[in-house]
């Protein structure tokens, strides 16, 4: 079957069938198959359009509100269309929509997903609509019960958001340096996918579109979940690593990295990993991360020079900017995390740590059942108490309004031990605060937790990181906080002004910070050393 496109990608079915010839994926050329920027003008079409000259079956349509209402399906990109290579994706689902080729549902994993098949079919993406991600009401595998907007399997990342993620993870990985396959966000008429029937909301019939996010399917031969990470080469490791520490993702698993070109180099060290699902990346709070590579070899090796190069070019304003403008839905609070986050990996790679010592000091401890903040958490609370009191002394009226820079959701005001250590020197170490104790552990999701998550669901601000108030002009090390209370260092109050100067307060730490790390890894060193096996 053909098609024909407007500028927003919509198509219908042509009166004849046009020769065509679509290349496989395994040959596909994204520079051959991208759009050329040539300009019609016509009576009917007022707006510039793109046509596509690697697909020949595709022609302009001159009918906007026939094509909107007609019922073949269509797809239009909302968000990624400057991106490169994104044209070349959402052309080939849109020719495979248009050939007959229905979704195939991916049975793995938690959320909603589906294969898109090239008319020959080769697997070209993956397509994930926003109302099916796990605890979303479309949710076809059992998880479902919260609306689009509320806190999703992690509290500082919303249901139906992740989509927009996966789309910045692409649009963040630079010259492709870490190999994110191109994403992007689009609108879906006329296909089928799931719909569960909500009494509530009176559905039980498809709706006329779904937002979805679609990917470009990577061929590979297994995941890291099936090796060991000997076999994996340490360039691979270390540039998903960057892409981690700069987007804080929450979720790098082994099941998320692919591997290629196994079978074709059977030499320890040199199997390639693709990242994919970004969507648990940019949170917009400090959240706690998880890095499966932290602990692998390749991450104690030092930087390359191309690797410390790329770091030191990174411009984490800049990138802000590039999401600001093209994906407007994501938070300033997550742009504010991800600045941080890429401020701390350029000082802490200037001052010679490597990929893992990043990372743990990013992480989490977890020991006796209980959760102690990071390293990152004590240096941004000590930098706002520190801010706190200089504007303290300075007499300045804003010193009320900085009371909630750091503060964390007061849905556990009742809990909280008035007695517990807080400091009143701003030059004192950061003191330890009270403790959560946790019934459970963060194992695996099962279906009483994700029942319990979903009577969760009437939070205050309905969405909103945890926030506890805490005292003004104190100087105090991050609450202990585990996944269920959800306590994170959140930036969302900050003005403008605030902000600015507690980045520098921010920087100003790092080094004494990345000083104490390194004296730390040399201790480690000399313990090593001195013991015989």
């Amino acid at each position: 079957m053909a098609a024909v496109t407007d500028h927003n990608h919509g198509f219908k079915p042509l009166a004849q069938l046009p020769k065509c010839s679509l290349q496989s994926y395994s040959h596909f050329d994204p520079k051959k198959h991208e759009y050329k920027h040539n300009i019609t003008h016509t009576s009917t079409i007022t707006t510039n359009l793109h046509k596509s000259t690697s697909t020949p079956c595709l022609s302009l349509a001159t009918k906007a509100k026939e094509e909107f209402e007609s019922p073949n399906p269509r797809v239009e990109i909302i968000s990624g269309r400057k991106a490169p290579k994104v044209h070349a994706l959402v052309s080939e689902v849109a020719i495979a929509l248009a050939s007959g080729v229905k979704p195939t549902p991916v049975l793995s994993g938690l959320g909603g997903a589906y294969y898109m098949q090239s008319r020959k079919g080769n697997t070209i993406a993956v397509v994930k609509p926003a109302d099916e991600e796990p605890l979303a009401f479309n949710n076809p595998k059992g998880f479902a019960g919260r609306m689009l907007g509320q806190p999703g399997m992690k509290r500082s990342i919303r249901v139906g958001e992740t989509g927009l993620r996966e789309l910045a993870a692409y649009l963040l990985d630079h010259d492709g340096f870490a190999g994110v396959p191109p994403s992007a966000l689009v609108k879906i008429c006329h296909v089928k996918f799931n719909v569960n029937v909500n009494i509530n909301m009176g559905l039980a019939s498809n709706p006329p579109f779904k937002i979805t996010s679609v990917q470009r399917y990577v061929e590979h031969e297994t995941d890291a979940g099936d090796l060991g990470p000997s076999r994996f080469s340490v360039c691979s490791v270390h540039r998903i690593g960057i892409l981690d520490i700069r987007l804080l993702n929450l979720d790098r698993h082994a099941g998320n990295m692919l591997v290629k070109n196994l079978h074709s180099n059977y030499v320890a060290g040199t199997a390639e990993l693709v990242p994919i699902d970004h969507g648990f990346c940019l949170p917009e709070s400090l959240d706690d991360p998880y890095f499966e590579w932290l602990h692998w070899p390749q991450a104690s090796m030092p930087f390359s020079e191309l690797e410390a190069d790329y770091i030191s070019n990174l411009d984490p304003f800049k990138d802000a900017e590039l999401l600001r403008n093209e994906i407007p839905l994501i938070k300033e609070c997550s742009l504010r995390v991800f600045i941080l986050c890429n401020i701390f990996l350029k000082r802490a790679t200037a001052a010679g740590l490597s990929l893992a010592d990043i990372g743990e000091m990013m992480t989490r401890g977890f020991i006796g059942g209980e959760e102690s903040s990071s390293v990152l958490e004590n240096i941004c609370v000590k930098a706002k108490a520190n801010l706190d009191m200089e504007l303290t002394s300075d007499g300045s009226d804003e010193v009320k309004e900085l009371d909630e820079i750091f503060a964390f959701d007061n849905a556990f005001d009742d809990g909280l031990n008035q007695n517990q250590g807080v400091s009143t020197h701003a030059d004192s170490k950061p003191s330890k605060m009270m403790k959560y104790s946790t019934e459970g552990t963060r194992s695996k999701i099962n279906d009483p937790r994700l029942t319990r998550i979903i009577q969760e669901s009437i939070i205050k601000d309905g969405c909103a990181p945890v926030r506890i108030p805490i005292s003004r002009s104190a100087s105090f090390a991050a609450h202990n906080k585990n996944h269920d209370t959800g306590g994170c260092v959140s930036f969302e109050e900050m003005k403008e002004d605030e902000w600015s100067a507690f980045l520098e307060c921010f920087e100003e730490l790092l080094s004494e910070a990345f000083e104490q790390k390194q004296n730390t890894n040399l201790l480690k060193q000399r313990l090593g050393n001195s013991c015989e096996f």
